[in-house]
């Protein structure tokens, strides 16, 4: 597979944590946009530069253009005019399905430019599943409610409608104390943010997000945790130790491994290694690491994220087993636990639904 013999017989990976891709065409400026934000960058880049002179950059242009039916290392003009002659679809299908990822876990609600899970699955020929987020979920039942007691209860019907179907919640919660809230205190923090919110705008009363946790915690689902840094988390985490849903830390750089050592010290806990293991797998059991991508509107970002993560375990495992820490067997033991073996756990996919 595109010149690695370590891929050829990797096993399709389960990507826990992205958005979807675009439906458009991209043209250079576009282009460069969506790869602007993968690279963390803002804004144009500077007069006689270009964001393809990035590590995410050149990790596209090293593995996409294969899958697109170029060499290697094009232009990256070549590579887009490629990319036209095809067509967004056709072009993102053949990403999406050369990208060695076998599953998909994508964040529902997303913007109406990036692919549903749905659509996903289409193009990848592969499962998608639906990550609902929290935050979401109660803002648009706040635009629709006229009292506090309508949305309260409007709210915890919606929730239990979505854990019908979804794979698991999220949440983008900063800090969570380590109690659920009490009734009075939702009502009164629900009738603040009423009262002042204006339509579309984001919740952002403590309490009620406390109080979405504890309840998504209480369908048994496991519950993503979006957050810089989790250590603010720490006492929801110690507090829900028992309760049977389990916890994913998907932190910012340069707090995953502080994740992982949470993740060591909770049973329920685990963490988003992202597709850079090398920081974690040092700070906390294999089997509470998870992969993922993060893409959000690129396709390539799909391909980039796998190759970057198998070719990264790859070169550790080998440094592992050249120094004697471990055999070739369990090099590649770990590997799959990371890639997708946690992720299948912990989301409780079957083989088959994977």
């Amino acid at each position: 597979m595109d010149g690695l013999p370590f891929l050829v017989d990797q096993p399709p990976l389960i990507d826990q944590y992205s958005f979807g891709a675009v439906h458009d065409e991209l043209g250079l400026g576009s282009f460069e946009t969506h790869l602007a934000a993968a690279a963390g960058a803002h804004g144009p880049a500077p007069a006689g530069t270009s964001y393809f002179d990035s590590f995410t950059g050149l990790a596209i242009r090293r593995w996409c253009p294969p899958l697109l039916g170029l060499e290697p290392h094009c232009p990256p003009a070549r590579y887009l005019a490629r990319r036209r002659e095809m067509g967004a679809y056709r072009a993102g299908r053949m990403l999406l399905r050369g990208s060695g990822i076998g599953t998909f876990l994508l964040a529902a609600g997303a913007p109406s430019d990036l692919t549903s899970a749905t659509e996903l699955a289409t193009a990848a020929a592969a499962p998608a599943h639906e990550v609902v987020r929290l935050e979401p979920l109660a803002e648009q039942v706040a635009d629709t409610s006229g009292s506090v007691d309508s949305f309260i209860g409007y709210t915890a019907e919606a929730l239990y409608a979505a854990a019908q179907h979804a794979t698991a919640f999220a949440s983008g919660a900063t800090h969570c104390e380590g109690r659920a809230p009490e009734a009075g205190e939702v009502r009164r923090a629900a009738d603040r943010w009423l009262r002042r919110r204006r339509p579309g705008e984001r919740l952002g009363e403590p309490a009620l997000v406390r109080h979405l946790l504890w309840s998504a915690v209480a369908t048994g689902l496991p519950v993503q945790l979006h957050c810089p840094d989790p250590q603010p988390l720490a006492a929801f985490l110690r507090a829900t130790t028992g309760i049977g849903a389990d916890l994913v830390l998907l932190p910012e750089p340069p707090h995953h491994r502080r994740a992982a050592q949470l993740a060591a010290v909770h049973a329920h806990v685990y963490a988003d290694a992202g597709p850079c293991p090398e920081e974690t797998l040092s700070r906390a059991p294999f089997g509470k690491l998870l992969f993922s991508s993060g893409a959000r509107g690129l396709p390539e970002l799909y391909v980039t994220g796998a190759r970057c993560f198998v070719r990264a375990m790859a070169r550790l495992v080998r440094e592992w087993t050249d120094e004697g820490l471990c055999g070739p067997g369990d090099g590649r033991r770990i590997t799959e636990t990371v890639g997708f073996g946690t992720a299948r756990r912990v989301y409780r996919l079957s083989a088959e639904a994977a």
